[in-house]
């Protein structure tokens, strides 16, 4: 009976912790959104921490996405921006094929910073400029899909300890923009995405007309390159020239 009553006790126990740690961590909510049309766009990144911000007073909150092949963001976009304090991010790997098509690309890993938001208490928000890849001719669709997952909420702290049961430990190769120069320890929290994902639609060419488009290219070719040769030959120093050898000066 002694048994079972400890049983028991242990069970109420366990419930009413798992309440207590729902009650705590409840209400961290991550929004990401694809602005604008066609291949260059803008990724629109939301946290909010709810509860859980009230631990978060003082401390870095960054967002680590991995984007597929078929999105990258340009390196050297990116540190303009930087330049300009326009936004915050580590790029990995740092060096980054902007001209390579979807077919060629690799993964790309984005930790960006995000900003307090003024209008909302415990949210925090970013935007990062990204650019879709070309892709191979489809065959019957003028539009190719890019999944982009729901990214991982991360959060530095130097000074403030975080709640054990809303956190974890993350290995992040990233300093923390907090007070300290030193290096700190990044940690994960347990969120509920308000879209699992996000679908970028990349226009496409159909494989039917592969035999136009190379045939109107070259004409473009021809016609662009005759157009030059014959201004250089009217108003260059090559007319010039070529009377001079064929008179004989």
């Amino acid at each position: 009976m002694a048994g079972d009553l400890r049983w028991w006790g242990a069970g109420v126990a366990a419930f009413l912790c798992a309440l207590r740690v729902q009650a705590v961590c409840e209400g961290a909510t991550v929004t990401q959104e694809l602005l604008k049309e066609g291949f260059h766009r803008d990724l629109l990144l939301k946290v909010e921490l709810g509860v859980v911000g009230e631990h978060a007073g003082g401390c870095t909150v960054a967002a680590r996405t991995h984007l597929p092949p078929g999105i990258y963001v340009d390196p050297y976009e990116l540190a303009s921006l930087q330049q300009h304090n326009l936004t915050k991010a580590v790029l990995i790997p740092e060096v980054v094929d902007v001209e390579a098509p979807e077919y060629l690309a690799t993964d790309l890993l984005v930790l960006l910073y995000l900003e307090p938001d003024p209008w909302c208490s415990h949210c925090f928000t970013a935007a990062l400029p990204v650019h879709g890849r070309y892709h191979r001719p489809a065959e019957d669709s003028e539009e190719a899909l890019v999944i982009l997952k729901s990214p991982e909420v991360l959060v530095c702290c130097c000074d403030n300890r975080l709640p054990a049961e809303c956190w974890k430990p993350a290995e992040v190769e990233a300093a923390c923009s907090g007070k300290n120069a030193g290096p700190c320890q990044w940690y994960s929290v347990t969120h509920k995405p308000a879209h699992e994902e996000s679908i970028l639609q990349v226009p496409v060419g159909l494989r039917q007309h592969s035999s136009m488009v190379c045939a109107v290219t070259l004409l473009a070719t021809v016609l662009c390159s005759s157009l030059i040769l014959v201004a250089v030959c009217k108003y260059g120093q090559f007319s010039e020239k070529w009377e001079e050898v064929t008179l004989g000066r």
